[in-house]
């Protein structure tokens, strides 16, 4: 094990946690992890991601930290980019504002490290998602550990484990508008 090796993992739901989970362990961290998404609509499925996310955790033997915030304070974060495409402006905010809050939560853990299972997904760039997390590292005298969860079939790995689990798979990120329709 590494010496200092807890990592906050911030996720959005069992099915992108479950690989970086068995991968960060893999490279001598402790994850735990900090379940913060205050975008994720309507409140059903934010419900329904956390419960899986709990019984996971709780399976693997994993610390599962959830905040629970109102949704109003993220749409006034996001505010006049409710049209923005997907991948867009309104999605790097949104990135933004939850690993920002994660950083906030590692402080406050006294955890100099963290990372997302945001890059599991293929629909997300890393590159952006790793520019706004080593932004917000640096600001707040931290380390964020900019791991591809995709890369090495890393997707395909959480697809397998998901399926292996009988994990719900949503078909939008979260927010109401990457619902597809």
């Amino acid at each position: 094990m590494k010496e200092n090796n807890k990592v906050l993992l911030h996720a959005c739901c069992a099915v992108c946690a479950a690989h970086p989970i068995e991968l960060l362990k893999n490279m001598g961290y402790k994850p735990i992890v900090y379940f913060f998404n205050p975008n994720i609509f309507p409140s059903e499925e934010l419900e329904r991601r956390l419960d899986e996310l709990i019984v996971y955790s709780e399976k693997k033997n994993i610390e599962l930290i959830v905040d629970m915030q109102e949704s109003s304070k993220w749409y006034d974060y996001i505010s006049g980019l409710e049209n923005e495409p997907e991948k867009g402006k309104r999605c790097s905010k949104c990135f933004e504002y939850r690993l920002l809050h994660t950083a906030i939560k590692a402080l406050k853990l006294s955890i100099s490290k963290f990372t997302t299972t945001l890059t599991v997904s293929p629909h997300k760039n890393s590159k952006v998602i790793f520019e706004i997390a080593k932004d917000i590292a640096f600001k707040h005298e931290l380390e964020f550990l900019d791991i591809d969860f995709k890369k090495q079939n890393g997707f395909l790995k959480s697809m397998q484990i998901a399926k292996e689990e009988n994990f719900y798979r949503q078909n939008y990120c979260g927010c109401e508008f990457s619902i597809i329709k």
